[in-house]
């Protein structure tokens, strides 16, 4: 019995570092390209300083982070590149999505994204601007949301079977960390919403004065894996235009759904 106590523990304390590992180069990539001091990626990652530095260390170590020594900042490392590259071919949406956000800045004028669900939130992959002068900077390349916060993860949320919805919604405290309007009844209701016009409005819940519109991207399966969306300040997304904005939406995430659907093309 207290060898297999003994292994639970092991088990437990080797899960902790490996999820400590992930965090802390998450953190790093939140920085680029700019790099980060161990001050800067202690405190945002919730890690006392010296066990940031450790773990940033071995990561050098093992080629997975850079450290400039004349600024003491740290950047990804090598290996990591090489193993993007490997994943590439299989996981590389941002390819076949190139396109539409590309059309979706130039039919709107806003600035389009694609982003990834990851568990349970999303991650931004690709940006691009639109042409109208004055932009949003809520969503950038490598920003992360829970699911339900932002239009992208409000159209990916909103996809999911209902008993996910539920089971996500019972474990998560968005009003927490977001307020009052991300309280589950007003998520429900952006739910039932976005579900029954096929595309997520956030009417600047994130920012003041910060609207988006969303659309889910599914996978082979039909699960909501991605999500094309728009952003934009709050009087380019008055009602009379949020039809248009979405049907161009949901025009490019049927497309690019068929292109995830065929892999040999």
């Amino acid at each position: 019995m207290n060898a297999m106590l003994d292994a639970m523990d092991e088990l437990a304390q080797g899960t902790q570092v490996v999820a400590r590992v992930g965090l802390v180069l998450r953190t790093v990539g939140r920085f680029a390209p700019e790099g980060a001091t161990t001050s800067q990626i202690a405190s945002t990652a919730g890690l006392a300083r010296p066990t940031a530095h450790r773990l940033l260390t071995a990561l050098a170590h093992e080629g997975m982070l850079d450290r400039d020594p004349q600024t003491l900042r740290w950047f990804v490392g090598p290996e990591i590149y090489v193993l993007g590259a490997f994943a590439s071919g299989r996981h590389n949406v941002t390819r076949r999505a190139h396109e539409c956000v590309q059309a979706l800045a130039r039919a709107t004028g806003e600035s389009a994204f694609l982003s990834t669900r990851r568990g349970d939130g999303t991650l931004c992959l690709l940006r691009e601007e639109g042409t109208f002068p004055i932009r949003s900077f809520v969503l950038y390349e490598g920003v992360r949301f829970p699911l339900g916060v932002a239009s992208a993860g409000l159209a990916i949320l909103s996809y999911l079977p209902t008993d996910e919805v539920d089971a996500y919604l019972a474990r998560t405290d968005l009003e927490k960390d977001w307020g009052p309007s991300h309280a589950e009844a007003p998520v429900r209701e952006r739910i039932a919403e976005t579900r029954a016009h096929g595309y997520a409005v956030n009417p600047a819940l994130v920012m003041e004065g910060s609207w988006g519109m969303g659309a889910a991207v599914f996978d082979p399966s039909g699960q909501p894996a991605w999500a094309l969306s728009i952003t934009g300040i709050e009087s380019r997304f008055r009602p009379d235009r949020q039809a248009e904005l979405g049907a161009l939406l949901l025009e490019q995430a049927h497309l690019l759904s068929k292109q995830m659907s065929s892999p040999g093309e």
